[in-house]
Order: structure tokens, then C-alpha cells, then sequence
């Protein structure tokens, strides 16, 4: 018999290819949207599945699980996997595999690309032209701020937050300043990074915050009301890590009150929902989690999910197991 597979939602069809390649028997969600618990406990119950590959949307925890006891692999297709309780991954010996890497630059270039939106007030341009208020050139009009010479604080030297700074100072010329919980020799090695004590002196130093740090109970609200009280009123902050990193509410009234001069935010806290008032604020660039969105490497992704899974189901170890301890 065919191993069986389940994909909660469609995604880019490489890997589906090779799944069916290797002759495992494919479901997918028919729907294309996120399904509810209950809907995804009934889909998972229809079958004994053998595998699930899961998409970041998905909560996966004890009640999943216990749908489908047959299914000894969860391939998350996302780098993050805080949508799981490894907790109860670990109690039932089912592996997680996420899809780190392959997304690195795409992430670290839109991060970039929302530092000098907001730093060449390009989202006020384009309004500014499509309202038709465009009367000719003016020497005062929309001034912005040039990048270089500046400083980008990091929080998190992961794969993504050292390529950010790699882009900004060897291609635009900022200085960077950082905090992870390990020192990154190679980072203050390649872009003379200087490492601060801690978050706070990251803050009070930077002229734009980018945040990379993994979803987790100590991060949730890392970046609250004191800690944008700490910035500069002429500083930006930039997430494309996990929207509940941030504190939303307190950040809204931050930009009201110009404690802040800007955000640019790929993530949200209650996705797909926005805190009340962030859509209507003219300083702050809003996409909708498509940071990791490029043709290539969503394709990267879906092949490295599929990878994770045949590994797996053909008894080996997959590539991209989460560590369950």
C-alpha cells in the first residue's frame, strides 16, 4: 500500500511532484484556505495518513496529533514552527521538520525594501500622486532620509538578521549594532557590527530596528510601550519575524504620538487582523506576510517540505528535523 499523504493547503507543485514521484498517495486541503481545528481534526480522521505537511497557519498540537495517530511526520512548510506544541510532538514520537535557509536573502531583501520605503517616504509619494496633488517639483516636498551613515540595530543574528546587516552596511553604507544571545564574531568581522549589552542599548542606539528572533514565550512583547520609549523619535522598527513579537496596540499609539517616526511590518499580531488604527497611520509601510514571496523561493521551500517528508517515509533522517528537547 501507498503512503499517505496530507497537505492542509496547496502550495507550489515542485514538491508536490516529488511526493507523487515517489508514488505516495497525495490529499489536499481542496479548499485553498486556512481550515479550522475541527475542520483540519475531520480531514486528518478521514484517512490513516502517514504524513502531514502543515503550513505555518495551521495550529498543531495534542488534539491534531491524536487525529491521526498513524502520522509520525509534521513537515511545517516555514522556517518558525511556534504554530506547535513539541511538547506533545514529543510525548507521541512524532517528528517535526521546518524548512530553514532557503528563504534567507528573499526575507533579508524585503526587510531592506521596507527600511527605504519608509526612509524615501515612497507609500506617501504614491498616494500623494494617485489623489492627483502633484503640481510639479518642490524643493520641500516629502523629504525623506538618506540611509547611509546611519545605524540599523539587529535583534537576532540568525540567518536572516546577519544577512540584513551584510545588505546594509556593504550595500548602503549603515553602521550595525546588534544583540542575539550568542556573540556573532563573523558578523562584527564582515560588517564591523558592534555588539550591544543588551536589547535596551540596541534601542537607544539605532536609527532603524530590525527584528529576527524566533517566536517564543520570552519573546512575545519584547518590543512593548517602555522599549519604544527607549528609541529615537526619529527611528523606524522593522519586523518580518512573527507579528506577536511586537506589542501592536502599544505600537500604534507610539507612531500616533510620534514616539517613533515609523514601522515597516510584514507581520501582524492577530493575523489577518490589524490593531485598530495601524492601516489609517501615513508612517508606517504594511505588507501582507509576504516577505518570504518570491516564485523561487516559495518553490524552495515546498521542495525542501517534500524532501523532509520522503527522507522520512523512506527511513531515514530527514534534513530539517525541529529539535524536540
Amino acid at each position: 500500500m501507498p503512503k499517505k499523504i496530507y497537505i492542509t493547503r496547496n502550495i507550489p507543485d515542485n514538491g508536490i511532484s516529488m511526493l507523487r514521484e515517489k508514488g505516495f498517495e497525495i490529499d489536499i486541503n481542496p479548499d485553498n484556505r486556512i481550515l479550522s481545528k475541527s475542520e483540519l481534526v475531520d480531514s486528518l480522521k478521514a484517512k490513516p495518513y502517514d504524513a502531514v505537511l502543515c503550513l505555518l497557519t495551521d495550529t498543531i498540537d495534542a488534539e491534531i496529533f491524536d487525529a491521526c495517530p498513524t502520522a509520525k511526520i509534521f513537515a511545517n512548510y516555514a522556517v518558525g514552527f511556534n504554530n506547535f506544541n513539541l511538547a506533545d510532538a514529543k510525548s507521541r514520537g512524532v517528528t517535526v521538520t521546518n524548512t530553514p535557509g532557503g528563504l534567507t536573502n528573499t526575507v533579508a531583501e524585503h526587510t531592506i525594501a521596507l527600511m527605504m520605503t519608509l526612509a524615501s517616504r515612497i507609500v506617501e509619494g504614491d498616494k500623494y500622486m494617485r489623489e492627483g496633488k502633484y503640481n510639479g517639483w518642490d524643493p520641500m516636498l516629502l523629504l525623506g532620509r538618506d540611509l547611509g551613515g546611519l545605524t540599523l540595530g539587529i535583534l537576532g543574528t540568525g540567518h536572516i538578521g546577519s544577512r540584513v546587516a551584510h545588505i546594509a552596511s556593504n550595500g548602503l553604507g549603515m553602521k550595525v549594532a546588534y544583540y542575539d544571545i550568542a556573540r556573532n564574531d563573523r558578523l562584527e568581522q564582515e560588517c564591523h557590527a558592534e555588539i550591544c549589552n543588551n536589547i535596551e542599548d540596541v534601542l537607544k542606539v539605532s536609527d532603524a530596528v530590525s527584528i529576527h528572533v524566533p517566536l517564543l514565550d520570552s519573546t512575545k512583547h519584547l518590543i512593548n510601550a517602555d522599549r519604544l520609549k527607549m528609541m529615537k523619535p526619529t527611528a523606524y522598527l522593522l519586523n518580518t519575524s512573527r507579528g506577536p513579537v511586537i506589542d501592536e496596540v502599544a505600537l500604534v499609539e507610539a507612531l500616533q504620538n510620534k514616539v517613533i517616526a515609523g514601522a515597516g511590518l510584514d507581520v501582524f499580531e492577530n493575523e489577518p487582523k490589524l490593531a485598530p488604527g495601524l492601516a489609517e497611520l501615513p508612517n508606517v509601510v504594511l505588507t501582507p506576510h509576504i516577505a518570504s514571496g518570491t516564485e523561487s523561493t516559495r518553490q524552495d521551500m515546498s521542495r525542501m517540505a517534500a524532501t523532509n517528508l520522503i527522507e522520512f517515509l523512506e527511513g531515514r533522517v530527514p534534513p530539517n528535523s525541529v529539535p524536540l528537547a
